[in-house]
Protein backbone atom coordinates (compact mmCIF):
# COMPACT_ATOMS: atom_id res chain seq x y z
CA UNK A 1 0.00 0.00 0.00
CA UNK A 2 1.59 3.29 -1.18
CA UNK A 3 -0.19 6.08 0.63
CA UNK A 4 0.18 9.64 -0.67
CA UNK A 5 -0.82 13.06 0.62
CA UNK A 6 -2.40 15.80 -1.45
CA UNK A 7 -2.92 19.34 -0.19
CA UNK A 8 -4.93 22.19 -1.65
CA UNK A 9 -3.73 25.31 0.16
CA UNK A 10 -6.30 27.95 -0.78
CA UNK A 11 -6.50 31.55 0.32
CA UNK A 12 -9.21 30.81 2.89
CA UNK A 13 -8.81 27.16 3.85
CA UNK A 14 -6.46 24.23 3.45
CA UNK A 15 -7.73 20.79 2.47
CA UNK A 16 -5.59 17.73 3.10
CA UNK A 17 -6.17 14.12 2.07
CA UNK A 18 -4.34 10.84 2.35
CA UNK A 19 -5.13 8.54 -0.55
CA UNK A 20 -4.46 4.92 -1.47
CA UNK A 21 -4.58 4.27 -5.23
CA UNK A 22 -6.80 7.33 -5.65
CA UNK A 23 -9.18 6.37 -2.83
CA UNK A 24 -9.25 8.91 0.00
CA UNK A 25 -8.71 7.24 3.36
CA UNK A 26 -8.32 10.38 5.50
CA UNK A 27 -9.39 14.00 5.04
CA UNK A 28 -8.99 17.18 7.07
CA UNK A 29 -9.42 20.92 6.73
CA UNK A 30 -7.81 23.86 8.48
CA UNK A 31 -7.01 27.51 7.91
CA UNK A 32 -4.94 28.92 5.08
CA UNK A 33 -1.25 28.06 4.70
CA UNK A 34 -0.68 31.10 2.52
CA UNK A 35 1.86 33.15 4.47
CA UNK A 36 0.98 36.43 2.78
CA UNK A 37 -2.58 36.06 3.97
CA UNK A 38 -2.25 34.73 7.51
CA UNK A 39 1.42 35.14 8.46
CA UNK A 40 4.21 32.59 8.77
CA UNK A 41 3.35 31.34 12.27
CA UNK A 42 -0.35 30.81 11.57
CA UNK A 43 0.37 29.17 8.20
CA UNK A 44 2.70 26.61 9.75
CA UNK A 45 0.32 25.97 12.63
CA UNK A 46 -2.56 25.33 10.21
CA UNK A 47 -0.45 22.88 8.20
CA UNK A 48 0.74 20.96 11.27
CA UNK A 49 -2.77 20.71 12.71
CA UNK A 50 -4.18 19.42 9.42
CA UNK A 51 -1.39 16.86 9.06
CA UNK A 52 -1.83 15.69 12.65
CA UNK A 53 -5.51 15.18 11.90
CA UNK A 54 -5.08 13.07 8.74
CA UNK A 55 -2.20 11.07 10.18
CA UNK A 56 -4.32 10.20 13.21
CA UNK A 57 -7.14 9.04 10.92
CA UNK A 58 -4.76 6.91 8.85
CA UNK A 59 -3.15 5.28 11.87
CA UNK A 60 0.24 6.90 11.34
CA UNK A 61 0.90 4.72 8.29
CA UNK A 62 4.03 5.64 6.28
CA UNK A 63 3.53 8.09 3.41
CA UNK A 64 5.29 7.50 0.10
CA UNK A 65 5.01 11.03 -1.31
CA UNK A 66 3.16 14.31 -1.09
CA UNK A 67 2.14 17.19 -3.31
CA UNK A 68 1.18 20.61 -1.98
CA UNK A 69 -0.54 23.23 -4.12
CA UNK A 70 -0.43 26.74 -2.67
CA UNK A 71 -0.87 30.16 -4.25
CA UNK A 72 2.44 31.49 -2.91
CA UNK A 73 4.57 28.51 -3.99
CA UNK A 74 7.00 30.60 -6.02
CA UNK A 75 7.83 32.99 -3.19
CA UNK A 76 11.23 32.63 -1.49
CA UNK A 77 11.23 30.25 1.46
CA UNK A 78 7.77 28.74 0.92
CA UNK A 79 8.93 25.39 -0.46
CA UNK A 80 11.59 25.19 2.25
CA UNK A 81 9.29 25.64 5.24
CA UNK A 82 6.61 23.31 3.87
CA UNK A 83 9.27 20.66 3.15
CA UNK A 84 10.65 21.02 6.66
CA UNK A 85 7.22 20.45 8.19
CA UNK A 86 6.71 17.32 6.10
CA UNK A 87 10.15 16.04 7.08
CA UNK A 88 9.05 16.30 10.72
CA UNK A 89 6.20 13.96 9.79
CA UNK A 90 8.58 11.52 8.10
CA UNK A 91 7.65 12.46 4.51
CA UNK A 92 10.71 13.12 2.35
CA UNK A 93 9.38 12.87 -1.23
CA UNK A 94 7.42 16.06 -1.69
CA UNK A 95 6.76 18.71 -4.30
CA UNK A 96 5.35 22.19 -3.74
CA UNK A 97 3.62 23.78 -6.73
CA UNK A 98 1.21 26.61 -7.43
CA UNK A 99 -2.47 26.08 -6.70
CA UNK A 100 -3.19 26.55 -10.40
CA UNK A 101 -0.97 23.55 -11.21
CA UNK A 102 -2.94 21.09 -9.08
CA UNK A 103 -6.21 22.53 -10.36
CA UNK A 104 -5.07 22.10 -13.97
CA UNK A 105 -4.13 18.49 -13.30
CA UNK A 106 -7.40 17.83 -11.50
CA UNK A 107 -9.19 18.96 -14.64
CA UNK A 108 -6.96 17.67 -17.42
CA UNK A 109 -4.57 15.07 -15.91
CA UNK A 110 -1.53 16.58 -17.60
CA UNK A 111 -3.38 17.34 -20.85
CA UNK A 112 -4.39 20.49 -22.67
CA UNK A 113 -7.06 22.82 -21.36
CA UNK A 114 -7.90 26.22 -19.91
CA UNK A 115 -8.78 26.63 -16.26
CA UNK A 116 -10.45 29.65 -14.67
CA UNK A 117 -9.92 29.92 -10.94
CA UNK A 118 -12.35 32.18 -9.09
CA UNK A 119 -12.32 31.93 -5.32
CA UNK A 120 -10.92 34.47 -2.89
CA UNK A 121 -8.63 35.47 -5.77
CA UNK A 122 -8.82 34.80 -9.49
CA UNK A 123 -6.43 33.50 -12.12
CA UNK A 124 -6.69 31.88 -15.54
CA UNK A 125 -4.15 29.44 -16.93
CA UNK A 126 -4.09 27.47 -20.14
CA UNK A 127 -1.84 24.60 -21.15
CA UNK A 128 -1.02 22.93 -24.46
CA UNK A 129 -0.66 19.17 -24.86
CA UNK A 130 3.13 19.53 -24.61
CA UNK A 131 2.93 21.50 -21.37
CA UNK A 132 3.42 25.08 -22.54
CA UNK A 133 1.39 27.47 -20.40
CA UNK A 134 -0.22 30.88 -20.89
CA UNK A 135 -1.94 32.92 -18.19
CA UNK A 136 -4.13 35.95 -17.65
CA UNK A 137 -5.03 37.78 -14.45
CA UNK A 138 -3.99 36.71 -10.99
CA UNK A 139 -2.24 39.96 -10.18
CA UNK A 140 -3.25 40.02 -6.48
CA UNK A 141 -6.26 41.44 -4.71
CA UNK A 142 -5.07 45.05 -4.82
CA UNK A 143 -3.74 45.05 -8.36
CA UNK A 144 -6.10 42.68 -10.17
CA UNK A 145 -8.01 39.46 -9.40
CA UNK A 146 -11.05 40.73 -11.28
CA UNK A 147 -14.11 38.55 -10.75
CA UNK A 148 -12.78 37.08 -7.52
CA UNK A 149 -14.57 36.95 -4.19
CA UNK A 150 -12.42 39.80 -2.89
CA UNK A 151 -13.13 41.87 -6.01
CA UNK A 152 -16.88 41.26 -5.73
CA UNK A 153 -17.00 42.30 -2.08
CA UNK A 154 -14.83 45.39 -2.56
CA UNK A 155 -16.56 46.62 -5.70
CA UNK A 156 -20.01 45.95 -4.29
CA UNK A 157 -19.20 48.31 -1.42
CA UNK A 158 -17.68 50.88 -3.77
CA UNK A 159 -20.67 50.85 -6.10
CA UNK A 160 -23.09 50.88 -3.19
CA UNK A 161 -21.46 54.05 -1.86
CA UNK A 162 -21.82 55.63 -5.30
CA UNK A 163 -25.49 54.62 -5.33
CA UNK A 164 -25.86 56.17 -1.87
CA UNK A 165 -24.51 59.46 -3.24
CA UNK A 166 -27.01 59.30 -6.09
CA UNK A 167 -29.79 58.48 -3.59
CA UNK A 168 -30.61 55.29 -5.48
CA UNK A 169 -32.10 52.26 -3.71
CA UNK A 170 -29.53 49.61 -2.79
CA UNK A 171 -29.45 47.05 0.00
CA UNK A 172 -25.71 46.42 0.04
CA UNK A 173 -24.69 48.97 2.67
CA UNK A 174 -27.28 47.68 5.15
CA UNK A 175 -26.01 44.14 4.60
CA UNK A 176 -22.37 45.18 5.03
CA UNK A 177 -23.13 47.20 8.18
CA UNK A 178 -24.68 44.08 9.67
CA UNK A 179 -21.81 41.83 8.57
CA UNK A 180 -19.16 44.17 9.98
CA UNK A 181 -21.08 45.25 13.05
CA UNK A 182 -20.88 48.88 11.89
CA UNK A 183 -23.21 51.51 13.29
CA UNK A 184 -23.83 53.75 10.32
CA UNK A 185 -22.10 54.56 7.08
CA UNK A 186 -19.18 56.49 8.62
CA UNK A 187 -18.15 53.54 10.76
CA UNK A 188 -18.58 51.23 7.74
CA UNK A 189 -16.17 53.39 5.74
CA UNK A 190 -13.66 53.46 8.59
CA UNK A 191 -13.74 49.67 8.81
CA UNK A 192 -13.55 49.23 5.05
CA UNK A 193 -10.59 51.57 4.76
CA UNK A 194 -8.84 50.31 7.88
CA UNK A 195 -5.69 48.28 8.41
CA UNK A 196 -5.91 45.36 8.32
CA UNK A 197 -8.68 45.38 5.74
CA UNK A 198 -11.88 43.46 6.40
CA UNK A 199 -12.47 40.17 4.60
CA UNK A 200 -14.20 41.51 1.50
CA UNK A 201 -14.56 38.01 0.03
CA UNK A 202 -16.69 37.03 3.03
CA UNK A 203 -19.37 39.46 1.79
CA UNK A 204 -20.08 37.34 -1.29
CA UNK A 205 -23.04 35.38 0.15
CA UNK A 206 -24.83 38.62 1.02
CA UNK A 207 -24.05 40.18 -2.37
CA UNK A 208 -25.24 37.05 -4.13
CA UNK A 209 -28.48 36.97 -2.14
CA UNK A 210 -29.19 40.60 -2.97
CA UNK A 211 -28.47 40.04 -6.65
CA UNK A 212 -30.80 37.04 -6.75
CA UNK A 213 -33.48 39.25 -5.18
CA UNK A 214 -33.04 41.85 -7.92
CA UNK A 215 -30.81 44.46 -6.27
CA UNK A 216 -29.48 46.36 -9.31
CA UNK A 217 -26.07 47.27 -7.87
CA UNK A 218 -25.38 43.73 -6.67
CA UNK A 219 -26.56 42.31 -9.98
CA UNK A 220 -24.32 44.68 -11.95
CA UNK A 221 -21.30 43.60 -9.87
CA UNK A 222 -21.94 39.90 -10.48
CA UNK A 223 -22.55 40.45 -14.19
CA UNK A 224 -19.25 42.33 -14.43
CA UNK A 225 -17.48 39.53 -12.55
CA UNK A 226 -18.87 36.97 -15.02
CA UNK A 227 -17.72 39.03 -18.00
CA UNK A 228 -14.24 39.58 -16.54
CA UNK A 229 -13.75 35.88 -15.80
CA UNK A 230 -14.90 34.87 -19.29
CA UNK A 231 -12.64 37.49 -20.85
CA UNK A 232 -9.63 36.00 -19.05
CA UNK A 233 -10.44 32.63 -20.62
CA UNK A 234 -10.83 34.19 -24.05
CA UNK A 235 -7.52 36.02 -23.67
CA UNK A 236 -5.68 32.80 -22.76
CA UNK A 237 -7.41 31.04 -25.66
CA UNK A 238 -6.22 33.79 -28.02
CA UNK A 239 -2.64 33.52 -26.71
CA UNK A 240 -2.60 29.76 -27.20
CA UNK A 241 -3.85 30.17 -30.75
CA UNK A 242 -1.59 33.06 -31.73
CA UNK A 243 1.63 31.94 -30.04
CA UNK A 244 1.37 28.16 -30.16
CA UNK A 245 -0.67 27.43 -33.27
CA UNK A 246 -3.71 25.86 -31.60
CA UNK A 247 -6.60 25.54 -34.02
CA UNK A 248 -9.01 23.10 -32.43
CA UNK A 249 -10.90 24.18 -29.33
CA UNK A 250 -9.53 22.84 -26.07
CA UNK A 251 -11.74 22.30 -23.02
CA UNK A 252 -12.43 24.93 -20.38
CA UNK A 253 -12.80 24.03 -16.72
CA UNK A 254 -13.44 26.14 -13.66
CA UNK A 255 -13.00 26.03 -9.92
CA UNK A 256 -13.73 28.26 -6.94
CA UNK A 257 -16.75 29.33 -4.96
CA UNK A 258 -17.54 32.41 -7.07
CA UNK A 259 -18.52 30.32 -10.09
CA UNK A 260 -19.62 27.26 -8.14
CA UNK A 261 -21.95 29.04 -5.71
CA UNK A 262 -23.11 32.09 -7.67
CA UNK A 263 -25.60 31.10 -10.35
CA UNK A 264 -25.60 34.55 -11.94
CA UNK A 265 -21.83 34.54 -12.33
CA UNK A 266 -21.74 30.94 -13.58
CA UNK A 267 -24.46 31.42 -16.19
CA UNK A 268 -23.01 34.74 -17.34
CA UNK A 269 -19.53 33.21 -17.59
CA UNK A 270 -20.77 30.35 -19.78
CA UNK A 271 -22.98 32.61 -21.89
CA UNK A 272 -20.12 34.98 -22.67
CA UNK A 273 -17.86 32.10 -23.72
CA UNK A 274 -20.58 30.55 -25.88
CA UNK A 275 -21.27 33.89 -27.58
CA UNK A 276 -17.65 34.28 -28.68
CA UNK A 277 -16.65 30.63 -29.16
CA UNK A 278 -19.80 28.51 -29.69
CA UNK A 279 -17.89 25.23 -30.04
CA UNK A 280 -15.75 25.54 -26.93
CA UNK A 281 -16.22 22.61 -24.47
CA UNK A 282 -17.04 23.95 -21.00
CA UNK A 283 -17.11 21.78 -17.89
CA UNK A 284 -20.39 21.65 -16.01
CA UNK A 285 -18.95 20.71 -12.60
CA UNK A 286 -16.44 22.44 -10.38
CA UNK A 287 -12.90 21.08 -10.53
CA UNK A 288 -11.68 19.80 -7.16
CA UNK A 289 -8.06 20.92 -7.00
CA UNK A 290 -7.26 18.45 -4.22
CA UNK A 291 -7.71 15.63 -6.74
CA UNK A 292 -4.91 17.14 -8.81
CA UNK A 293 -2.57 17.20 -5.81
CA UNK A 294 -3.30 13.53 -5.15
CA UNK A 295 -2.75 12.69 -8.84
CA UNK A 296 0.61 14.46 -8.83
CA UNK A 297 1.67 12.79 -5.58
CA UNK A 298 0.89 9.39 -7.12
CA UNK A 299 3.05 10.26 -10.12
CA UNK A 300 5.98 10.93 -7.78
CA UNK A 301 5.65 7.39 -6.45
CA UNK A 302 5.56 6.05 -9.98
CA UNK A 303 8.55 8.09 -11.17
Amino acid sequence: MALVIGIDGGGTRTRVAIADAGRIVAHAENGSIKRLRVGAEAAENHLRLALNDVFAQAGRAPIASACVGVASASMPGVTEWITAVFNDFGVTRIEVVGDEVIALDAAFKGGAGILQIAGTGSNCVGRTADGVRETAGGWSSRLGDEGSGYWIGLHAVRRALAAYDREEPCGILDAVEKAWGAKGIEELVNIGDGTPQPDYAALCPQINELAEAGDKVALDVLNQAAEDLANFVLLVRAKLRRKHGLVDEIPVAWTGSVIAKMRIVREGFVARLRAVAPGIPIGTDEVQALEGAIWRAQRIVGS
